[in-house]
């Protein structure tokens, strides 16, 4: 028999608003100011490799990519960068942390709507100060019991909050837009996962489907997910 499911934790950029477009919009103006140095492609390839090797060391966010950005263009150019690029992509990143939240369809009815039956925790990577503004100003704060942000969304992380907030993994259900971070690890961690893909994804979050896994799910969108967790009643 299906445990009844007592905790929903939803992860927050790209699951409850839109977050990976600024990202990209960001990433376009850093091509457009090097292109002159360098293919797009290559460009494109050793921002990657900088935002891969600089994760141990920034973590997830505006600001580690901000300083990938600039790693990368100082590499590029072999130091030859202007003052003025370095100064337009601080700018950028200043940009990125002040845009405004927009949600993505039906996330507010459906936080709402299950907030009043199960215990809501919101789960998610990133800088501290940047996710509570965002969490902030999407006016879905109120609806959440718990808010973890943490540096790795692993199978011993999501233990750990399940711990905290007195549940068990196997009457938790984990929803997200990244198979890599929201679901596999919380399926290994003995929870239930549920993919709601978004438009685009990070390299660095691209994983393959657990498809044929019991507690595996995938909703077109956040609208769908209160029938499924009626489900589990």
């Amino acid at each position: 028999m299906t445990a009844k499911l007592e905790t929903i934790g939803f992860d927050a950029d790209d699951t409850l608003w839109h977050n990976e477009r600024v990202f990209r919009l960001t990433q376009e103006r850093f091509l457009d100011l090097l292109r002159s140095y360098a293919e797009r492609d290559h460009l494109e390839s050793r921002l990657l490799d900088a935002e891969r090797r600089n994760l141990e060391h920034y973590g997830y966010g505006v600001k580690g990519f901000v300083l990938s950005m600039i790693e990368t263009a100082v590499e590029v150019t072999e130091g030859r960068v202007p003052s003025s690029a370095i100064g337009e992509l601080l700018a950028a990143g200043r940009e990125m942390l002040a845009h405004p939240i927009e949600l993505l369809p039906h996330a507010r009815d459906a936080v709402e709507a299950l907030a009043a039956s199960h215990e809501l925790l919101l789960i998610t990577k990133g800088d501290l100060l940047d996710q509570e503004r965002k969490l902030a100003q999407s006016g879905l704060g109120d609806f959440f019991d718990g808010v973890e942000i943490v540096s790795e969304k692993t199978p011993a992380a999501y233990k750990a909050i399940f711990d905290r907030h007195g549940v068990t993994a196997e009457c938790s259900m984990m929803v997200g837009n990244s198979l890599k971070s929201d679901v596999l690890p919380v399926i290994e961690a003995g929870g239930w996962g549920t993919h709601v893909p978004y438009e685009v994804t990070w390299d660095l979050e691209h994983a393959d489907a657990p498809k044929d896994h019991p507690r595996f799910r995938v909703l077109d969108d956040l609208g769908k997910l209160p029938d499924l967790v009626a489900e589990f009643d």
